[in-house]
This record gives C-alpha cells, sequence and structure tokens, in this order.
C-alpha cells in the first residue's frame, strides 16, 4: 500500500471544521482525532478498491546491444488481466548508470487490453546493464492511496565501446588505397610481393627490371611490388593497475580500445589478420582466427565487459599468450602506461624476448601538456611539476624499449589511434611489415 499527496491534502482540508466545531463546544483534539481517524479509513478503503496490480503481466523488448553514449529504446508492454481499468504509474528499474529516466510513467490500461512504456537509455559505462523488474502502481478511485507490487522482468543490454575514433578511418584507408594499388612501389624489400609488370623509364631502379619480360617484349620491362597481403597483427591491451589511469575525460583502457578499434579496421582492409588478447594475470578477452566485416563485431564484443583490475600485469604470460595466438606475428601493438623504469621494470625485462621474433610497437596514452599561466597558483606550479616529473621518467622508459628493438608511441587519448594507424601505414610502405 502506498499514500498520495491527496491524503495530506484532505487532511489539511479538514482544519475549517475542526475549528467549526470547537465553536460548537466539542474538544478540538476529539475532532481532530476524528477527522484523521476517518482519513484513514477512507485511505484503507481506498487502497482496497484499487485494481490489483499482481493481474498485471509484463514483457520487454530491448536490443541485445548498444554503443556507450548513444540514446537507445527499451520498450515495456503491461497487460491488464484484471476485471477492472488500471489506473497508475510504472517505473523501470534500470541502474543509474544506464541514463534512464526517473520518471514515473502514467498508465490507463482498460480490463483485458496492454499498453507499451518506451523507455529511453543513455547508457554511461560500457560492460552489461540489466534491469531485474518494473514497478507498478494501481491507484484507488479517490486517488487518496494505492497497491504497489513489483513485477519480476529481466532485461539486459550489452554497452559496447564507441569506436568514436572511425572518423579517422576513412582518411587511413584513402592512404592504403594510394599506397596498395596507384603507387606501387619499385624496390623489392621484406614484406612486399609482386604486382605487375610495366614499361622502363628513366630514373627507374635497374635491379628491379624483368629481363625475361624483357626478352619477350619488344621494350625493357620492369617488376614493381606492393605491400605483402595476409600478415598477422596481434594487439596486446593491458588491462592491469595501470589502465585504470586517468587519462583526459577517460581512463587509459579506455585509450587503448580505440586504438585497438582504428588498426583492427585499417588491417583488416589491408587483408591483414587481426588478433587481440587483454590480459592482466588471466585472459580477460581474446578474439582470433576471425577476419572481414565480422572482426570488429568481434573485437568490440569481447571488450565490453572487460575493466580495469588493481593488479601488476604478469608480462611474462602476457607475452605468452600472444606467442599463442599466432606463431610470428608480423606486428605486435603493446597497449600499455609508459611509467617510471621501477614500475616498467618487468615490462622491459620481457620486452626484448618478443622483439627478437616480431617487429614490436608500444603504445600509450598520455595527459596532454598543461600550459602554465603567466601569474600561476602554487596548485597549477606543483601540477606543471609533476607533470613534467612523468614526462622525465616516460622519456627513460621509451629509451630502454628502444634498447630493447621495439619503438615506443605516446600521445594524448585522441591522438593516439591516428598516430598507431599512420605507423601501421608507414611499415607497409616502407615493405617492413
Amino acid at each position: 500500500m502506498y499514500l498520495t499527496g491527496r491524503l495530506p491534502l484532505l487532511v489539511a482540508l479538514g482544519a475549517l471544521p475542526v475549528v467549526l466545531l470547537s465553536f460548537a463546544g466539542i474538544s478540538a483534539w476529539v475532532a481532530c482525532a476524528g477527522w484523521i481517524l476517518l482519513c484513514a479509513v477512507l485511505a484503507v478503503a481506498d487502497a482496497s478498491f484499487a485494481t490489483n496490480p499482481n493481474r498485471m503481466r509484463v514483457s520487454r523488448s530491448a536490443p541485445a546491444k548498444a554503443r556507450l553514449d548513444e540514446s537507445v529504446a527499451t520498450a515495456v508492454t503491461v497487460t491488464n488481466l484484471a476485471a477492472r481499468t488500471l489506473h497508475g504509474r510504472l517505473r523501470d528499474a534500470w541502474q543509474p548508470t544506464a541514463g534512464a529516466s526517473a520518471e514515473r510513467y502514467p498508465l490507463t490500461i482498460p480490463a483485458g487490453e496492454s499498453r507499451t512504456i518506451t523507455v529511453a537509455l543513455r547508457p554511461r559505462r560500457r560492460g552489461e546493464l540489466t534491469s531485474q523488474f518494473v514497478v507498478v502502481r494501481s491507484d484507488g478511485p479517490l486517488r487518496l492511496a494505492g497497491r504497489q507490487r513489483r513485477l519480476d522482468s529481466v532485461a539486459a543490454i550489452r554497452v559496447l565501446p564507441p569506436f568514436t575514433s572511425r572518423r579517422h578511418l576513412p582518411s587511413r584507408l584513402a592512404r592504403l588505397r594510394e599506397l596498395d594499388g596507384n603507387t606501387s612501389v619499385q624496390v623489392r624489400g621484406q614484406g612486399t610481393e609482386f604486382d605487375s609488370l610495366r614499361e622502363y623509364v628513366r630514373g627507374d631502379d635497374v635491379r628491379s627490371i624483368d629481363w625475361r619480360a624483357t626478352a619477350r617484349s619488344s621494350t625493357t620491362m620492369l617488376r614493381t611490388w606492393r605491400p605483402e597481403r595476409d600478415r598477422h597483427v596481434a594487439i596486446l591491451i593491458d588491462t592491469g593497475r595501470t589502465s585504470a589511469a586517468r587519462v583526459g575525460d577517460g581512463v587509459r583502457l579506455d585509450a587503448a580500445m580505440e586504438a585497438a578499434l582504428l588498426l583492427a579496421a585499417l588491417a583488416t582492409r589491408a587483408g591483414d589478420h587481426v588478433h587481440l588478447v587483454m590480459f592482466d594475470r588471466v585472459v580477460r578477452g581474446r578474439v582470433t582466427r576471425v577476419d572481414g566485416t565480422a572482426l570488429l563485431p568481434a573485437l568490440v564484443d569481447a571488450m565490453a565487459p572487460v575493466e580495469p583490475q588493481l593488479i601488476d600485469t604478469d608480462w611474462d604470460a602476457a607475452f605468452a599468450a600472444v606467442r599463442a595466438l599466432t606463431s610470428r606475428p608480423s606486428l605486435v601493438v603493446v597497449l600499455t602506461a609508459q611509467d617510471a623504469t621501477e614500475a616498467a621494470r618487468g615490462f622491459l625485462g620481457s620486452l626484448p624476448g618478443l622483439a627478437q621474433r616480431s617487429h614490436v610497437l608500444v603504445g600509450a596514452a598520455t595527459d596532454e601538456e598543461i600550459a602554465l599561466p603567466a601569474r600561476a597558483t602554487a596548485e597549477e606550479i606543483y601540477r606543471q611539476a609533476a607533470h613534467e616529473r612523468t614526462a622525465m621518467d616516460a622519456a627513460r622508459v621509451v629509451a630502454a624499449i628502444a634498447r630493447a628493438d621495439a619503438e615506443a608511441i605516446s600521445a594524448s587519448p585522441d591522438a593516439l589511434p591516428p598516430k598507431i594507424a599512420d605507423r601501421y601505414l608507414d611499415l607497409k610502405a616502407q615493405g617492413r611489415l
């Protein structure tokens, strides 16, 4: 049972009769108690005449997946199995991070009929969002009180990463098409394969002349090459404690996911095979042997429930998980932090073994540089000093990564994905991948 706002109003309206009865010689306390008792009886009677909410049947309709910060509509259908019309309200019990409205939706359902309520969501967190029940309130005829019931009905939505870096994809695909088709390279190198024959022109590399084709033709023929396809790109995302650090408007793990998605979309268009593993001490997400249009849906589905773990990453086991994806990857992209050398000791100790087998690219999301104003406060000065100290520590880690025959890239969360994609294209153009 619940009480509506009309009951206190009814009690307040009794003040005038109580005053008039007191002038007639009746005790004000007796009149007041009598009026309150009458209001209580009316409220109980009103609730008893309300349509039984247990006679309502609830069904749901919700999409299985949605992207972070994008609006999505769910539907709740309520069927009245009672013999009387239901007048009341409905509340859908989504968790706060689902972004559901706190509004109580009005319901008027005649006997034997159904009504559908549309509930708009705007998820603010990745992962599984669920609603276990809805609450239905049934008002009495006088709207003084009513009956309330919780009706179990489960709905779940998997919230996927937003992939905001996809805005950089068209320009990189245009560069890839130019690299792959329109401007074949003339000099063969590691990571290139034969493309076509064309006539020799002055200035071409004579080492690329095809003498057999020249003998069969009336002019000198030259071989051209293109970046080799079917290479293996392995992406390792660190989900340990460093991935929980705040960088920009999110955490480092979110920036790593954006970089991985952009690189995967680009590499699969280039004809390469992409593998993903998310690791700290155990595998949190893994995608392998998926190509073509099915790759990106598989990646975002694997990333959606993964959250940073407040533990140190076991880098020996992490690199072993990378080697288990493919026997000899051409490119390994490790998305982690570039912190102080003491914190990165385990990573730097295990990195040389991986760099001996493949080209290793280490990407890290960092805060943007802080511009110190002319008249800075003490707090701003200390923040700038902390930022400079972090940059010095990161520089030492970058130097150690270079000594391990790997390559380090760091940028802000928005700039990191296109920067890694550009480096991938550069390696393709140089015939190193």
